[in-house]
């Protein structure tokens, strides 16, 4: 009797773990808002993902079929660079930001440091189009996709038709992004009872609660919003954030709010990447915030830390990150 319960508990630990696999596709984990991508207009599936991730990895997105999305955005580096302060582009032209780490993005509405996409599957023609960066069109992208040997039978898998189009490449490349999800970090654990923190990142996140959790709210650590957050405008840059694309002089300086989540690899900090350490971006906030009409009202108030205490902060962050997220073989580079 005890063999065959324990048989049975065997079959029912595989069908669940099989199960899991299924749905590890695209999950929402518990006490997570719900996601503000539709997905009923681009149903997730297995071969639309495995589509997405080879595309993801492609160079021949670029002009000179030199770089890829992930050129930009290295999976070990929580899916940004930390090489260089501002992204390269092709023959190494010099963009004028610094990429954003992508992670959680089903719960993001607007993209970009500016919000200048408001949608997923639109998100790439950005990189795409850009001079500084891949400067391709989207319509050669296709033509090149639809001379490759490979790709016409994966785009029949993933969508029934070998003809290639735009919309489906975009969709498909939006699939696997979708896909990238960082949720079981050591804070992660913490929240879960399955962990504790120690005495000083308990006091890091006590102070995070009381210093950063307005921008950052957990459990995404980001508001999705954009902010001005005092920092002095780059006098080679000249770049005034969200401004340029609303034309609105309110959102002067404001940029999107980033995620803390695996913060410790995604560094350099700030929309052009002037930060290197978790440290410098501390010390602003505590010293070197720029008064302006578009100050975020949150920062009004000088922020007081004293240097234990900074340390203290850091050593919650470092809680943030998610190793099995940034080595992860479903969001590495596809051997096939």
């Amino acid at each position: 009797m005890k063999a065959r319960r324990y048989f049975l508990l065997c079959i029912c630990f595989v069908v669940s773990a099989f199960q899991f696999t299924e749905k590890s596709l695209f999950f929402v984990p518990d006490t997570w808002p719900k996601p503000k991508y539709d997905f009923s207009k681009n149903p997730i599936t297995e071969s639309k993902v495995e589509l997405g991730r080879k595309l993801f990895y492609d160079p021949i997105f670029s002009g000179d079929n030199t770089i890829s999305c992930a050129s930009c955005h290295s999976q070990y580096t929580a899916f940004t660079h930390v090489d260089h302060a501002l992204s390269h582009g092709i023959e190494d032209r010099i963009g004028t930001r610094n990429s954003p780490a992508l992670m959680n993005l089903a719960w993001q509405k607007l993209f970009m440091r500016d919000g200048a996409v408001n949608h997923l599957d639109m998100q790439a023609l950005a990189p795409i189009s850009n001079p500084l960066e891949m400067d391709e069109t989207i319509t050669h992208v296709v033509s090149k996709l639809q001379a490759n040997n490979l790709y016409p039978t994966l785009f029949y898998r993933a969508f029934g038709d070998s003809i290639i189009t735009g919309e489906h490449t975009l969709k498909a490349i939006s699939q696997f992004m979708l896909t990238l999800i960082s949720s079981n970090s050591r804070y992660d654990s913490v929240m879960r009872k399955q962990a504790n923190f120690s005495e000083q990142e308990k006091n890091g996140y006590r102070l995070y609660q009381q210093n950063c959790s307005s921008c950052h709210p957990e459990p995404l650590f980001t508001n999705d919003e954009f902010m001005n957050n005092g920092l002095p405008t780059d006098s080679t840059l000249k770049d005034y954030g969200r401004l340029g694309v609303t034309k609105n002089p309110n959102d002067s300086l404001k940029f999107k709010v980033p995620t803390l989540r695996n913060v410790e690899f995604s560094y350099p900090y700030m929309h052009d990447g002037r930060f290197k350490r978790l440290s410098e971006v501390l010390k602003h906030y505590t010293s070197g915030i720029r008064q302006s009409n578009t100050l975020a009202n949150v920062l009004q108030k000088p922020i007081v830390l004293t240097s234990n205490e900074k340390v203290d902060i850091i050593a919650f962050l470092l809680t943030l990150t998610d190793k099995s997220f940034l080595f992860n073989p479903k969001f590495s580079y596809p051997r096939k």
